[in-house]
């Protein structure tokens, strides 16, 4: 996905929790890559049409960032359901996100 973008998936009409996330990442770097890998291959697997992901790059949007209150990339913040989260790193402790975007339950 290109930089900035946002990828939103279904209507959210079905009555399922609608995930809200913001994906915090500093250009192509190889940390950034995995981060973006990671939560898109979590989406794919934890999530049927009931998220919203943004992918920013601080790069090229660092007030954002700041607003934001993101000094780390990549970041992940889950913006809603409540209560918000923050993970920082390249995703790969899955199980660590999991439990931080509240699916603990559905864990191996």
């Amino acid at each position: 996905m290109s930089r900035g973008g946002k990828k939103d998936k279904g209507s959210g009409g079905t009555g399922a929790t609608r995930f809200v996330m913001r994906l915090f990442i500093a250009g192509q770097g190889p940390n950034s890559v995995q981060a973006v890998a990671n939560i898109e291959a979590i989406c794919r697997q934890y999530f049927d049409h009931t998220h919203s992901l943004e992918i920013i790059d601080t790069l090229e949007d660092p007030l954002r960032a700041l607003a934001d209150g993101v000094l780390i990339t990549p970041t992940l913040i889950k913006v809603s359901p409540k209560p918000v989260m923050k993970v920082v790193g390249n995703l790969s402790a899955k199980s660590a996100v999991l439990l931080a975007l509240g699916l603990k339950e559905k864990l191996g």
